[in-house]
């Protein structure tokens, strides 16, 4: 009987290491997904057509919405739909929880500022795109939001920059190249 609890206490104490060594580096499904990341990333640099940078930009953005939780992806979600339903007081209760499930998600940043710009919170927005481009350098897409907000608070050389910054990630941006060329003429002072 004495045997028989040893063993049985010896995987207990093992379970707090193995915790630990879990949590101390990034898993190899982290790993992989980040290698498949930066491919896409130089892939999508070289795209020959927008069709070709759609298709890349779309695994891209699936990659970073399954880096949440499987719950935080289901809120995403749901909060995008009701995003587009314009009932934002329930995007922005998905995007907080989905937060709360998976703090270390770009994508839930990112969508919970949109959910922000959309009710008019701009500062709200900014610093929650901040933590997405914090988390994500490469994101895109916060870049062109954080653009727009720019280009609302009148710092058309800001929104100048920031676009660039996303057209130099993804040169394809569909409508990127006409909306750089108009912030140009804004930043320069040409308005018409």
């Amino acid at each position: 009987m004495t045997m028989r609890r040893a063993v049985i206490a010896l995987p207990l104490l093992a379970l707090p290491g193995l915790a630990s060594a879990q949590q101390s580096g990034p898993t190899r499904q982290q790993e992989a997904r980040r290698a498949e990341l930066d491919s896409l990333f130089e892939t999508l640099k070289i795209a020959p057509d927008e069709a070709a940078a759609a298709l890349v930009e779309g695994r891209i953005r699936v990659l970073w919405i399954e880096s949440a939780s499987p719950a935080a992806v289901l809120l995403l979600r749901r909060g995008a739909r009701n995003l587009a339903a314009r009932t934002f007081d329930e995007a922005l209760e998905d995007f907080d929880a989905a937060l709360v499930l998976s703090p270390d998600s770009a994508e839930a940043w990112h969508q919970r500022a949109q959910a922000y710009a959309a009710m008019g919170d701009a500062r709200s927005a900014a610093r929650d795109l901040q933590e997405t481009l914090r988390l994500e350098p490469r994101h895109f897409p916060a870049l062109v939001t954080l653009s727009t907000l720019q280009e609302q608070a009148g710092d058309a050389a800001g929104a100048l920059r920031s676009m660039q910054a996303a057209l130099d990630l993804n040169p394809r941006l569909r409508g990127g190249q006409e909306r750089l060329r108009e912030l140009r003429r804004k930043a320069e002072g040409d308005v018409t």
